[in-house]
């Protein structure tokens, strides 16, 4: 599920244009959590699921791979 997460998290940023940086300015995460969201080296919360969800218009279930 780390993996399916990780690489859509990166194609849905690289898809509108951001980089990390901005990303983390714009929903207020910190840098390094999504850096390490997207490395797949950290589980993400539910709280910071559901910001990057509505953020990117997208399910929760999307994220984590369960649904196409």
């Amino acid at each position: 599920m780390k993996n399916k997460l990780a690489s859509r998290l990166k194609f849905l940023r690289k898809k509108h244009g951001l980089s990390l940086k901005k990303l983390s300015q714009l929903v207020g995460i910190k840098f390094s959590t999504l850096k390490s969201y997207e490395y797949g080296v950290r589980d993400i919360t539910s709280d910071k699921l559901i910001i990057l969800a509505k953020f990117f218009g997208v399910s929760t279930d999307y994220l984590l791979g369960l649904k196409d």
